[in-house]
């Protein structure tokens, strides 16, 4: 019976034969045979096989130690086939006692592997991609040892770099082998924020390269290791310092977090893989491969979560082993950023000025990194299943942001294609950019006031080059989102102020936090909600923890420093609650004045129409507002009960249908009656089509992203709004499930630019 840890004990010695076996030269297959060899004895294996993957998906055996020399280069199995296949299926380990007895079993009579029963095979990886797989079997009927299971793995995680890196076999002599993906491949995803791109993939989290694997002296290493996790459980421990008195939820969370970062399990992970002869930045990849095998399968919502907390203590503690505290790194011209998904302030730190794209293989359209792409009018795709293993670093990628598809190494008639359409994108920029100074009339004489959507310091550089006649709806949350603790006082009232600097005499409608729900802040985590969308979430999370909400309010009243300030509430479901938060204003205006402060000049504090129980209690709420923003994003999804970040049921329904319509209408007509100013914020707004509809509703304020102010101004400018009105009010009397074709007809009828 082999002996438990002999490999590890011998690790460094063992990675040390191999690589002077390979540096003695001799034909592809005599080095091959003798890296098998060697690491067969190490392991005091029967057998050891090493198997690779070929370009159509087979699984080939490329050397062996103990089975039929016969079979290396004959024995092939079908992608999915046996259990070399179940582990490239899997990637991680399988380890068995009898393997004949698996299911996956495949029985290959020229490989006479017959008197073998135990059985540990793990996957070569590569860039998180399985190239191949690595295999050592026994006669006797045993399940190997978790130090044996972690002694293949790392020699696997060795090889798989010599492989890719050419030390163990050539490029000559690897043609066939699928190292990395290189065939054409298109995705489908989801749009997370519109446009094209053209570029050169670059991975959010690059493999490590061959030369930081192996480490030359393991206690400067460990001691390495040491100090990086020490300041990083300091950095933690900062973060929690000044968060009791604040918000109780945040504290709890900052708490939680920190108990990962000191886990004793993760770091005895992390200083074993050191002490195997890995250096500390390959071991946190090796542990976090583990994690990743362990719960990136998980459909439980909360172990995903602690996945992602996982993940973003790995990058930490790699950014603190580089002695740097940012992720960015230097990108090449024209780079399309690939990753699983990105933290809230991960998009930010990379150039702008060089990155065209991104592509998520996770995410949402309300997701931090589909946010910020969209403020920074950054072409989007998500959900782009097996994306990160289908993509290495270098490839030529297109990101089509317009109908939610993806090509990895295109051909050359689709990039043809793509830069055909990229230049008709540039020349209607161009013709908006005339349209800058332009006032939004109608033909008929309305005027439509087009404001812009903000929430970050980088949408003030746009707002004069939009020509948006201020901003419509600044999101406050975003500035908590993007950061890794609370913004205190200083900083809120800091970036409101800039925000009113920078608007000059433009409005600016400063909508309160709108956090819970889909935007989960890592330090803020409220408990876990069955249906997170209808639970504690915007002015119920205010109300509820009203010293964060004052704090805002408060950060808000200092920076108006006298001027007009707007103040608006999200999801207000009844006129309680925008009572008792406008109550929470003027406690706050009272509290400057009595300390000297000036209050704003003039104040004007407003609620979203969100909530379809307001749509039919507006005669109340109406009254006690100076004005109210439909936010249509949320309005739709809880008219219809579709989870807008649920993709399944998200584009089952029109926003552009006789029901959505009839309660725009109302919500239109109720403020008309009164002198309510009204405005639109939602998606809805920054699209020609639907804006041209809400135009025919009667409303006169659209609010929308940066990108979308040029094309509805063109609308607005080519409209007739009664001829507009009369045939969309007829089209409301219809049943259809969705009237998009019969308004696009109407458009097009009264020759409208959409």
């Amino acid at each position: 019976m082999p002996v438990s840890g002999v490999a590890i004990r011998g690790q460094r010695s063992l990675l040390r034969q191999i690589r002077e076996a390979l540096a003695g030269g001799g034909p592809a297959q005599t080095r091959l045979d003798m890296v098998v060899r060697i690491i067969a004895r190490s392991m005091v294996a029967e057998v050891c096989s090493l198997y690779m993957r070929r370009a159509g998906g087979e699984m080939e055996l490329f050397a062996t130690e103990g089975l039929e020399l016969k079979a290396v280069h004959v024995t092939r199995m079908k992608p999915g086939e046996g259990l070399v296949g179940e582990i490239m299926k899997l990637g991680r380990p399988l380890n068995l006692a009898d393997a004949p007895e698996h299911p996956a079993f495949s029985y290959r009579p020229e490989t006479g592997e017959d008197p073998y029963h135990a059985f540990l095979g793990v996957p070569l990886l590569r860039g998180g991609r399985a190239i191949g797989v690595l295999v050592v079997q026994n006669r006797t009927e045993r399940v190997y040892t978790e130090d044996e299971v972690e002694d293949l793995q790392i020699i696997a995680m060795v090889l798989a770099e010599m492989v890719a890196g050419g030390e163990l076999i050539t490029e000559d002599e690897l043609k066939g082998v699928e190292l990395a993906p290189h065939r054409p491949e298109r995705l489908k995803g989801s749009k997370f924020a519109d446009g094209l791109a053209y570029g050169v993939a670059v991975l959010h989290e690059p493999p490590v390269a061959p030369s930081q694997l192996l480490s030359e002296d393991v206690v400067a290493e460990e001691a390495r290791l040491k100090a990086a996790i020490s300041g990083l459980q300091a950095q933690i421990d900062q973060m929690l310092e000044g968060q009791h008195g604040l918000v109780e939820a945040s504290y709890e969370v900052l708490d939680t977090y920190r108990m990962f970062a000191h886990d004793r399990g993760w770091n005895r992970s992390l200083e074993d893989a050191v002490r195997n002869g890995l250096t500390a930045e390959a071991a946190v990849e090796r542990v976090r491969s583990e994690h990743r095998a362990r719960l990136g399968q998980a459909r439980d919502p909360y172990l995903r979560e602690r996945l992602h907390d996982l993940e973003d203590l790995n990058d930490r503690l790699l950014r603190h082993l580089s002695g740097d505290g940012h992720v960015a790194r230097e990108l090449p011209n024209d780079a399309i950023l690939i990753a699983r998904n990105l933290g809230p302030a991960d998009l930010l730190e990379y150039d702008r000025t060089k990155l065209r794209g991104l592509l998520l293989e996770e995410g949402s359209t309300a997701s931090h990194a589909a946010i910020v792409a969209r403020a920074l009018d950054i072409p989007c795709v998500g959900r782009l299943h097996g994306l990160r293993d289908k993509v290495s670093e270098g490839d030529p990628v297109i990101v089509d942001a317009e109908t939610g598809e993806a090509y990895l190494r295109p051909r050359p008639d689709v990039v043809t294609a793509i830069r055909a359409r990229m230049d008709v994108r540039a020349q209607r920029r161009a013709e908006f950019a005339k349209l800058r100074d332009t006032p939004a009339f109608t033909r008929d004489g309305a005027k439509v006031t087009l404001l812009m959507n903000a929430g970050l310091d980088v949408d003030l550089d746009i707002l004069e080059e939009t020509g948006a006649e201020g901003i419509g709806l600044f999101r406050t949350e975003f500035q908590f989102m993007v950061a890794e603790e609370m913004p205190r006082f200083n900083a809120q009232a800091a970036l409101y102020e800039r925000v009113m600097d920078a608007a000059g005499d433009r409005p600016v409608t400063f909508r309160t936090l709108d956090l819970g729900g889909d935007k989960v802040l890592p330090y803020l985590e409220a408990e876990r909600e069955d249906n997170p969308a209808l639970g504690w979430r915007a002015i119920r999370m205010g109300l509820d923890r009203p010293a964060l909400l004052r704090l805002q309010l408060r950060a808000l009243i200092a920076a108006a420093k006298g001027r007009p300030l707007r103040i608006m509430f999200p999801l207000v479901a009844n006129v309680d609650e925008f009572r008792a938060g406008r109550a929470l204003v003027e406690t706050e205006i009272a509290w400057a004045q009595r300390r000297g402060r000036p209050a704003p000049s003039r104040l004007d504090v407003g609620a979203m129409v969100e909530a379809p129980s307001m749509v039919w209690h507006l005669d109340a709420l109406l009254p006690m507002t100076d004005f109210v923003s439909v936010g249509t994003n949320d309005l739709l999804q809880y008219m219809f009960a579709a989870d807008r970040g649920n993709p399944r049921v998200a584009d089952r329904y029109d926003p552009l249908s006789p029901p959505f319509l009839r309660a725009m209408e109302q919500i239109q007509r109720a403020c008309a009656e009164t002198g309510t100013p009204v405005s639109v914020c939602g998606e809805m707004a920054g699209r020609p089509l639907e804006a041209f509809a809400l135009v025919a509703l009667g409303f006169e304020r659209l609010s929308m992203p940066p990108a979308g102010v040029g094309p509805v101004k063109q609308m607005v400018l080519s409209c007739d709004r009664e001829a507009a009105r009369r045939g969309v009010s007829a089209l409301l009397r219809g049943s259809a499930g969705s009237v998009r074709n019969e308004i696009e007809t109407l458009a097009r009828k009264i020759y409208l630019a959409v």
